[in-house]
C-alpha cells in the first residue's frame, strides 16, 4: 500500500477552493450568530458557557479515544483555572492533563504553533502516564506506527505513518506550513488541511487525535480573532465512524476535495451545536427567573439535576420514577409536586399512566 507521505509531491494537497466558498460564507455566518448570541448573556452566563463548552470539548476528546473521563472534575479543574469557587476535590491525573491542554489553548491561540507547544500538550493529554516510551517529545521507537483494527493475526491496517526518524523534519515543514497558511488560507480549508496534515505524520507514540482536533481549533481561533467556543470533539464523537472512514478514504493520495468537504460540514455542525448550548444557557436563566421563586427545595433540586444534562435532558423525559428517585419524596409528594410544576408552566407533560414523562420548559432551536 502507497501512502500519502508516500506519494510524489507529499504534502502538496490539491483540493478546488471554489467548491468551499459556500462552506466558507456559512461558517462566517455562523460566527457571526455566536457572536450575537453572547451579546444576550450576562457575565455569569458567559462564564457558565465558557465552562460547559470547554469541559464538553476536554471530555468529548478523550471519549473519542475511548477514554471516558469525569465530567465534574474537569468542570472543577476549569473553574479553578479561570479563578472561580470550586468543590476542591482532587482532581485525577487525566483530567487535570487535558485541561492543562485546554486551557492553554484558550490562551495562546494567538501565538504560533512550535515544538514546545506541541510538546506540553502532549506531556498534558499522557499526564499520568507510564506505559509510553517518548512523553513530551516526537516519536522514537523502531516499529512501524500503524493504525489497526480486529483480533491479532486478522487485524487490518487501516494507515501507516511516516517511520520515526522522519518525524522531525516531517513536522519543521508542518510547523512552517501551518504558520505561514493563515494568511493564504480560507479558514475552513486551512483547518481541513491542517488536521488531516497532522493526522497523516502521527508524531506521538500516543494522543495524536486530541492534539490533531485542538490543531483545528487553534487554527479557527486565529481566524475569528479570539479563542473560539466551539462543540468540535462533541461533533465528531457523534459522527465517529464517519470521521475514522473519512480519514482513510484521504490517507492515500494528495487531491483531498472528499475530506475538506466532510471536516467544513463536521465544523458547521459544530457552530449549530454551539448555537444550540448558548439558547441552553439563556433559556436556563430565564427558567429560575420566572420559577424559582415558586418551586419547593424537592422541584429545585431535581430542575437543577436535568440542567446539568445539558442540551440533550433526560433521554425520553423525566418520569415519576425519576423525580421520586432524586428528590427523595414519597409517590404521593411526587404526584402532587409534579402536578404543581406542570400547572405553573415549569414542566411541559407529555403521555400518560407509565408512558407519562416531563420536560423543562424551555426552547432550544436553531432558526
Amino acid at each position: 500500500m502507497i501512502w500519502n507521505w508516500q506519494k510524489e509531491g507529499w504534502p502538496e494537497f490539491s483540493f478546488n477552493a471554489s467548491n468551499f466558498e459556500e462552506l466558507e460564507k456559512k461558517f462566517i455566518e455562523k460566527a457571526g450568530m455566536i457572536n450575537g448570541s453572547l451579546l444576550h448573556v450576562d457575565a455569569q452566563e458567559e462564564e457558565a458557557l465558557k465552562i460547559e463548552l470547554m469541559s464538553e470539548e476536554a471530555f468529548k476528546t478523550s471519549e473519542i479515544e475511548g477514554e471516558y473521563l469525569n465530567r465534574d472534575s474537569i468542570q472543577s479543574s476549569i473553574r479553578k483555572h479561570f479563578g472561580l469557587q470550586t468543590d476542591n476535590r482532587k482532581i485525577p491525573p487525566a483530567e487535570k492533563g487535558i485541561t492543562e491542554m485546554m486551557m492553554n489553548m484558550f490562551h495562546s491561540y494567538h501565538e504560533p504553533l512550535n515544538d514546545e507547544t506541541l510538546f506540553f500538550w502532549h506531556e498534558s493529554v499522557t499526564y499520568g502516564r507510564r506505559d509510553l516510551m517518548d512523553i513530551g517529545k516526537y516519536r522514537t521507537h523502531e516499529d512501524a506506527m500503524q493504525i489497526v483494527s480486529g483480533p491479532l493475526g486478522r487485524s487490518k491496517v487501516h494507515f501507516e505513518a511516516p517511520p520515526s526518524q522522519r518525524v522531525p523534519n516531517e513536522m519543521q515543514r508542518f510547523i512552517s506550513w501551518f504558520n505561514h497558511s493563515e494568511k493564504n488560507l480560507p479558514a475552513l480549508i486551512r483547518t481541513s488541511i491542517a488536521h488531516l496534515y497532522f493526522e497523516s505524520i502521527h508524531p506521538f507514540e500516543d494522543g495524536n487525535g486530541r492534539i490533531g482536533r485542538a490543531i483545528s481549533e487553534k487554527a479557527l481561533s486565529q481566524y475569528v480573532g479570539q479563542p473560539i467556543l466551539l462543540a468540535l470533539s462533541h461533533t465528531i464523537e457523534k459522527n465517529k465512524s464517519a470521521y475514522y472512514l473519512a480519514l482513510e478514504a484521504n490517507n492515500k493520495g494528495l487531491e483531498i476535495d472528499g475530506w475538506i468537504e466532510f471536516f467544513c460540514n463536521i465544523i458547521l455542525n459544530a457552530q449549530d451545536h454551539t448555537i444550540l448550548i448558548i439558547q441552553f444557557i439563556i433559556e436556563k436563566g430565564k427558567f429560575y427567573d420566572r420559577y424559582k421563586s415558586m418551586l419547593n427545595d424537592r422541584q429545585l433540586k431535581v430542575v437543577n439535576r436535568i440542567f446539568r444534562e445539558g442540551v440533550s435532558g433526560f433521554s425520553g423525559g423525566l418520569s415519576a420514577k425519576n423525580y421520586s428517585t432524586i428528590s427523595g419524596a414519597t409517590s404521593a409528594t411526587t404526584t402532587r409536586d409534579l402536578t404543581k410544576m406542570v400547572e405553573i408552566g415549569a414542566f411541559i407533560k407529555t403521555g400518560q399512566l407509565k408512558s407519562t414523562r416531563y420536560y423543562l420548559n424551555i426552547k432550544t432551536h436553531i432558526d
